[in-house]
């Protein structure tokens, strides 16, 4: 009788086990697709700010040919004063 008891234990353990197996591959798979997830926001951040950086160069580009142009018309206005 004890090996039919220990036969059942084993199977049990058995049963078990598979389980979890199945428990920590179905873990593994949503990990996985949330690694995926994660890799594809950070390579839109990544886009995002290079889109970003491209048009803050237009920025200060506009901004200082602006500062240009106001001292060369203020330059001009006070060389007519004189």
């Amino acid at each position: 009788m004890d090996i039919s008891i220990e036969e059942k234990e084993v199977s049990q353990l058995r049963e078990s086990m598979a389980y979890l197996r199945g428990i920590v591959e179905q873990m593994d798979k949503r990990l996985n697709h949330i690694e995926s997830e994660l890799r594809s926001l950070r390579e839109y951040i990544e886009n995002s700010f290079g889109h970003l950086e491209s048009r803050l160069w237009w920025i200060i580009g506009i901004q200082i040919s602006t500062w240009i142009s106001i001292v060369a018309v203020l330059i001009q206005i006070l060389l007519k004063m004189k």
